[in-house]
């Protein structure tokens, strides 16, 4: 196995890494809280396919005992993630929840103009 096989061999660690980045980029980066959220969600997605992706063995089978099968596949990670799926839906409604508040109350959703809203003596 060369250098480039055993890099690109491992594309879906590369993915996660490049989505991880982006997620980060557009937390650290934007003003708008929306895009703030989708942020959250594509780093929250990669965290997803990281531990996805460490789950599986190559040539693993599902967890059911036979005498024929002699690698299995860890099932724990696999049961982790929909219930983080589920927790992550709930608390980008719930980010979208304040987002709307927070558009009723200052008339925005850029953070910059509800930061000049904020300061005193205005």
């Amino acid at each position: 196995m060369d250098f480039a096989e055993r890099i690109f061999g491992l594309y879906n660690y590369w993915i996660v890494i490049l989505l991880m980045m982006v997620g980060f980029y557009v937390v650290m980066a934007s003003r708008n809280l929306i895009k703030k959220i989708v942020g959250l969600s594509i780093f929250q997605t990669s965290v997803f396919l990281l531990y996805i992706s460490i789950g599986k063995v190559r040539g693993g089978s599902a967890p059911i005992l036979d005498k024929s099968i002699e690698t299995y596949s860890n099932p724990l990670p696999h049961v982790l993630i929909l219930t983080a799926i589920v927790v992550g839906v709930a608390t980008v409604a719930l980010g979208l929840a304040f987002v709307v508040r927070i558009k009723e109350a200052y008339g925005t959703i850029e953070e910059d103009e509800i930061h000049k809203q904020d300061e005193p003596g205005d």
